[in-house]
Parts: structure tokens; sequence; C-alpha cells
């Protein structure tokens, strides 16, 4: 019993260590391959008929696994759309046959880095066929309610229907200075223009022209305004809207908006300081400042003064580039410096990384033994921000598998030798007949 105990490990032996010796092979094979998780040969050992009198090679067995918890080193690159997770998580990628499919009938897979370009339908693909999935970002930029237990949400990450966009202008922040003089008795009441430009929603430039006129008293200060607003893509030359602004003088907010009196055409908050105007393209905000603040309009006694006047909005844009933030948003870039957000790519997550069955191109799926997929902003809960411009690494350690090479080949020898040896003895136990 012994000595076919002896050959039965072995042989165990010689096929364990072959397994191990198909791992390094694999590792080694692909220590250059960007996002390979290195496969690992695990020996455990066992035991049989355990007696005081007698012992009973037992042998061994062996389990194989890709180690997908370890993380390879993030290398820089200039390709904007080569992504990789800085830490734990992996990227949601489908192969070409999920491009058409529905959601509920698209295999999901997981990917831990991937260099992506835009196909000729302006789908972010791989040259292995995975095929990057997100989630569509609306124009609040906000992705809404989405299932995070499952793809049922996500959808082919598209550039195509980006290629020109246009940013209708919707706020507009006024930092003007009215000179005080002007509200003097005897003053000239001449009025103060000023011409701002924004875009409407299909991107021309349209002019919003500011009149302030100051009310001129018979005698002191008035330290009142009458604001008229007109617009170039009505008539031009009747107000739409008109507002009265007054300011105080006193001594410790003195220049500062005492009171707004939305006239016509026009609401006015005085909580935010804005006064909202609608236009033929949609509403537009201006902030022409909260009584008693300093930011908006002042009165004082300096020239007219449209020192920081900013707006939203932008022109027609050709698109340029797709980049990507490290909380996982891909933003379309356009030439006119214009950014958009077009979807937010997030990151997967299991209870056990390395129970996710592995694929061809370094992809994985969920399995039994993986536990439920969890689809997280990057930089949230457990898993790592997303890196764009960078690849991750193969996770094999090419000195560390050539030093287990040797113990496996002496290791595989060694087994050898013993099925050797027990042939041996078995060939002296039979001529013990003869």
């Amino acid at each position: 019993m012994s000595i076919s105990s002896s050959l039965n490990a072995g042989v165990m032996g010689l096929n364990s260590n072959a397994s191990r010796l198909s791992t390094i092979s694999d590792n080694i094979a692909n220590s250059s391959t960007y996002g390979y998780k290195r496969s690992v040969a695990d020996f455990s050992s066992m035991v049989i008929n355990k007696q005081a009198s007698a012992y009973a090679a037992g042998g061994v067995t062996v389990n194989t696994f890709k180690d997908i918890s370890q993380t390879g080193s993030l290398i820089n690159t200039g390709n904007s759309t080569d992504i990789a997770v800085g830490g734990r998580g992996l990227l949601p990628v489908t192969d070409g046959s999920g491009i058409s499919a529905l959601a509920s009938e698209r295999e999901l897979m997981l990917l831990p880095t991937g260099s992506f370009y835009a196909d000729e339908s302006g789908n972010l693909r791989t040259q292995s066929g995975m095929f990057l999935l997100g989630w569509s970002v609306d124009g609040d930029g906000g992705i809404g309610t989405v299932s995070r237990n499952s793809g049922a949400n996500l959808e082919p990450v598209n550039i195509s229907a980006s290629q020109y966009v246009a940013s209708p202008t919707s706020r507009i922040d006024l930092g003007i200075n009215l000179p005080a003089d002007a509200t003097l008795a005897g003053a000239s009441g001449q009025p103060y223009d000023l011409p701002i430009e924004y875009f409407d929603n299909i991107g021309r430039a349209q002019t919003l022209s500011l009149s302030f006129e100051p009310s001129v008293p018979t005698d002191g200060a008035s330290n009142m305004w009458t604001v008229k607003v007109y617009d170039s893509a009505g008539t031009g030359t009747d107000a739409i809207a008109e507002l009265q602004l007054e300011f105080t003088d006193s001594v410790d907010e003195g220049g500062r908006i005492k009171a707004v009196t939305a006239a016509t055409g026009t609401t006015y908050d005085e909580a935010t300081g804005i006064m909202s105007l609608t236009l033929p393209h949609g509403d537009v905000d201006i902030m022409v400042g909260k009584p008693g603040g300093t930011a908006g309009v002042t009165q004082l006694s300096a020239p007219f003064s449209p020192t920081n006047v900013t707006k939203d909005g932008a022109p027609i844009g050709d698109l340029q580039s797709v980049e990507i933030d490290e909380k996982g948003f891909l933003q379309a870039v356009y030439n006119s410096g214009y950014r958009r957000a077009l979807y937010q790519i997030p990151v997967g997550d299991v209870p056990n990384m390395n129970g996710l069955r592995a694929k061809d191109g370094q992809a994985f799926s969920v399995s039994a033994e993986s536990g439920n997929l969890y689809l997280w902003d990057a930089g949230t809960g457990p898993v790592g921000e997303v890196a764009g411009y960078s690849l991750m690494e193969s996770t094999t350690d090419i000195a560390a598998e050539l030093t287990d090479l040797i113990e496996t080949q002496r290791a595989y020898s060694s087994n050898a030798k013993i099925v050797q040896t027990v042939d041996e003895m078995l060939q002296e136990t039979t001529n013990l007949k003869r």
C-alpha cells in the first residue's frame, strides 16, 4: 500500500507541477499585456489512512486562479481615452454583440484597464473588441436614477452624436460700478449702455443690451437708476424688461444696493440677487446683486466701469477630444473651449474579486463565487478613482516567475524520480517470485 501510494503521490506531484508550469508560462507570456492579472497555482496536501504503524502518501492537489485583487502600476500615455482604475475596481464593458442588444440581454463584463478609441460608429472600444459602457449624463450633469446592482441602465459610450454642440447662455453675472455723481442734481441724465454678447440655443451670437438711466433730482442725490434691457433677437428697439435700482449712501453700506423693484418683463429674487428674463431661446438669469451685498452692481464715486461681467454658454463647437476625470465623467472638449459631460463611467466591485470568471481580452464576468456586482461612483466606497491618459501594467513579476520556474522544474524532476524509483522497487518485488 505504501509503495502504491508513493506512486500515486509522485504522479499527482507531476500533474500539480505541470499545472503550476502552465500558470508560470501564462504569466511570463503576458508580462507586457496591459491589465493582465497573474495566475496563481495553490498547492494543498492530501492525507489518507493516517496510522501510527503505517504511512500512506496522500499526495497533493492544486487549485489555480487569477489574482484579480492585485493591481498593477499605472503608466502615463499620450492617449486621453487610455483608462485605468487606480486601485480596487473594474470598468464595465461588453462585447460586439452587446452593442445592439437590449440591456437585459447584453453580456456585462469587467475590465481593469483599456486603450479605447472611437470606431466608425463613434463607439469607444478596445482593439480586442471590448466596448466601454456608462450612464448617459443629462443637460444638468446628472444621471438620474440608475440601477447599481446590474447593467440595466448602462449603455455603450458613443461620441458621434456630440460632434457639434451649442451651449445656450443661461446665466450672466454683473460686476459693474455706476457713477454716484450721475444721480446728483444738475447731472446730465445720460444713460450708460452695456452690450453683452450671449449665445442662443443653436449657437448664434446675440446681444443683450443693458441701459442704466440715472434719476436726476431737483435737489440732492436720488441714488436711483432705471435698468432697461434690450434683446437683439427681438425687435432690438423696445425694452423687454425694466428694473429699478436704489442705492444707499449710509456710512456702513455706502454704494451698495438698498432695494430692487422689478417693473416690467422680469422678476427679481431678493435672496439670490437674480433678475430672471425669458428670451426666445429660454430663460436667462442675471445676477444684479442682493440688498446690502458687495457683489453685483455698486454705486460709488467712480467712473462707469463694467469690470467683471461673466456669462456661461458657448458658440457652435467642433469636437476636439474626449477626456475622463477622476470621478469617471467622460467629457467632450470642443474647439470653442466648451466642455460637456457625456457619460459617467462607474467602477464595478464584487465581494470576492478572485471569484470572477476570466474571459478573453483581460475581461472578467460575475460568477456565483464572486458575489453580486455593485457599480460605484469612481473614488467612493472601496473603489479607486478613474485615471485617464493611463494604462495598468501587468501584475507579472518576471524575476519572481523565473524563480518559480526553476523551483517547478526541480520539483517536477524530483517527482519524476519518485515515479522511477517506485517502478524499480516494484520490479524488484516482481523478481522475488521468480
